[in-house]
């Protein structure tokens, strides 16, 4: 045997076959196109899907609420405490008619409004007097008042009245050409509604007494609209406010459900009166 020192032994380098080489270049391009493939598949949409939108709690507003009953539901919808939105209301930051000097009533439209986690107090409420402008202030409104010779705000006022008022829709527009009749010939509206707004009730039994309190929303013994609107008015009540039928009533009385009486003779009209109270007090009895 002869021994090689460490120095005298020739380096070798390893050379790549060929196979070698063909190997190593499909190693390559399968880590190549595995880093090609995860962008595709993202954006292919193939990547874990997205959490489903979140699906809003509907609050209805119906037609005719006061601004009172509208704060409790608000309230309630959005978990807040008591009273919340009443203040939020009343703070002046809601974009409001000058007429109603911050007072919303008549401007929190009924409808029926989406309420998601972040939605707030004020957001719903902003939502609510944005969309009232948007029904009560086009063109044909604006005609209606014009005609009318009333304002926008007056016109809300005269549809919350007519909202309260009516049995029926047909019954609607006799009921807003009865107040401006009334209001064209200076007499009191004496509408019970108004009345019960500024009691805080709503019922069909009004007293003398009640008709003598000194309140600016007795039209018993004041003529003239009230202050501001006492109810928040849908678009089938505007329409009638904006564009009333012709005719000479002055008096009307729901004898009994669906049977509304409306003429211009007053003995007419206290017969009326005469046979809702035997129609009530024969209920009462049976």
């Amino acid at each position: 045997m002869v021994n090689e020192s460490p120095q005298d032994t020739p380096r070798r380098r390893s050379r790549m076959t060929r196979r070698g080489k063909l190997s190593l270049a499909a190693g390559l391009v399968v880590v190549t196109a595995a880093a090609v493939l995860v962008p595709l598949l993202l954006l292919r949409g193939e990547a874990p899907a997205p959490p489903p939108p979140e699906k809003p709690r509907m609050l209805l507003i119906p037609e005719g609420w006061r601004a009172t009953q509208v704060y409790d539901a608000v309230d309630k919808a959005l978990k807040a405490p008591p009273g919340t939105t009443r203040k939020v209301a009343e703070s002046g930051r809601l974009k409001l008619p000058a007429d109603a000097q911050g007072n919303p009533e008549g401007f929190l439209f009924p409808a029926t409004y989406p309420v998601y986690k972040k939605t707030t107090v004020r957001g719903l409420l902003d939502y609510m007097v944005r969309t009232a402008h948007e029904r009560f202030g086009a063109g044909r409104v604006g005609a209606g008042t014009q005609r009318n010779g009333v304002s926008l705000y007056q016109t809300v006022t005269i549809a919350s009245i007519v909202q309260a008022e009516a049995d029926t829709v047909e019954d609607m527009g006799k009921v807003a050409r009865v107040i401006y009749n009334r209001l064209t010939q200076g007499m009191a509206l004496q509408m019970d509604s108004t009345l019960n707004y500024a009691l805080g009730r709503s019922t069909l039994d009004t007293s003398h007494a009640d008709t003598r309190m000194e309140n600016p929303y007795n039209t018993y013994n004041r003529q003239g609209l009230p202050p501001t609107p006492i109810d928040n008015p849908g678009e089938q009540a505007m329409d009638a406010a904006i564009n009333p039928p012709p005719g000479d009533w002055l008096y009307f009385v729901t004898v009994r459900p669906g049977d509304t009486r409306f003429t211009a003779d007053y003995a007419e009209h206290q017969r009326n009166v005469q046979e809702f109270n035997e129609v009530r007090r024969s209920a009462a009895a049976s």
